[in-house]
């Protein structure tokens, strides 16, 4: 039964009740009496009950669903309104949830377009720091090396500190440029940048160990570049914000999939607010339709845990 028919019902009842007993034997005294205020005053109730509690369960689903709608989240998708109570409440909540579909699809088709654009954006900004910043140092640390062999004693200690200063951005270039554009996921594969990654970040206190086997299933281009910056991603925040000294990244095949986990015993997540890089591997999550999930590790510490199913 719709809402409306449910309060019209219980108010026609009333007021049928109250006809009928007006064109009754029953009627009411003046003075009245306290018989009679008391059966008054006890139907009132009884009305007033009955009416308070069909507008209770008939509105609840309608609470539910504003709570669902207060708690969904994009990032976090599949979380539905249950769909239930009378007809106009059923059809809001079915309506909803097919809007939250929709929206949910057109999230993750708008993410897919913007990480791509994204990617290639990154490729061509390590391309031109690799063919053009790069060679650029290379050929002032080869000038320098002239310079430094006909330079007079008194100067080439400055021009070997120049030497080094040269050569220690152009390293830096070359691993910016490196982070950008993973190369070595493209030649050599996912476990091998893994490792790579690893040894990457082992270095300013932060010891990484990785346990990455062979054999894992068949995995797209797409996949396995989520995989990868979703654990470079986390080693990036746990070497800027955990306080951590150890961290490892693992990848394993599980039941229906691949599961990459990145762990470390820093101060844990607590309840900190989730930033943009948090945030972008959320959407890189969905792009693939991954499950991320951020706990605390066993003995402190957080884990980042991304599920990737079946050949995706």
């Amino acid at each position: 039964m719709s809402l409306f028919w449910r309060i019209f019902s219980l108010n026609a009842a009333g007021l049928v009740v109250a006809a009928a007993l007006l064109l009754g034997p029953v009627t009411v005294s003046t003075p009245v009496t306290a018989a009679e205020a008391v059966v008054v005053v006890v139907g009132l109730a009884v009305l007033l009950a009955a009416n308070a509690l069909v507008l209770r369960v008939g509105l609840a689903p309608l609470k539910r669903l504003g709570r669902a709608m207060a708690a969904a989240d994009l990032l976090r998708p599949g979380a539905r309104a249950a769909v239930a109570g009378p007809t106009e409440a059923a059809a809001l909540i079915t309506t909803y949830n097919t809007m939250l579909d929709r929206l949910e699809a057109e999230r993750a088709a708008g993410a897919g377009r913007a990480l791509s654009a994204q990617e290639r954006e990154r490729h061509r900004i390590a391309r031109e720091l690799h063919d053009e910043v790069g060679q650029t140092l290379t050929a002032v640390l080869l000038q320098l090396k002239r310079v430094a062999d006909r330079a007079p004693e008194e100067l080439r200690e400055e021009v070997a500190q120049a030497q080094e200063a040269t050569r220690a951005g152009l390293d830096e270039i070359r691993r910016i440029a490196r982070r950008l554009r993973p190369g070595v996921l493209e030649e050599l594969g996912l476990a091998s940048a893994l490792r790579s990654l690893a040894g990457e970040f082992s270095a300013h206190g932060l010891t990484v160990r990785h346990h990455v086997p062979g054999g894992l299933p068949p995995l797209t281009e797409e996949s396995e570049l989520v995989l990868y910056r979703v654990a470079q991603e986390g080693l990036t925040n746990t070497a800027r914000h955990s306080a951590a000294d150890r961290a490892e990244i693992r990848l394993q095949p599980v039941a229906d999939g691949v599961e990459l986990l990145v762990r470390d015993n820093g101060k844990g997540v607590r309840n900190a607010t989730e930033g943009a890089g948090i945030r972008g591997m959320r959407e890189r999550a969905l792009l693939i339709g991954a499950d991320l999930t951020l706990a605390a590790a066993p003995g402190g510490g957080t884990d980042v845990r991304l599920l990737v199913r079946g050949n995706r």
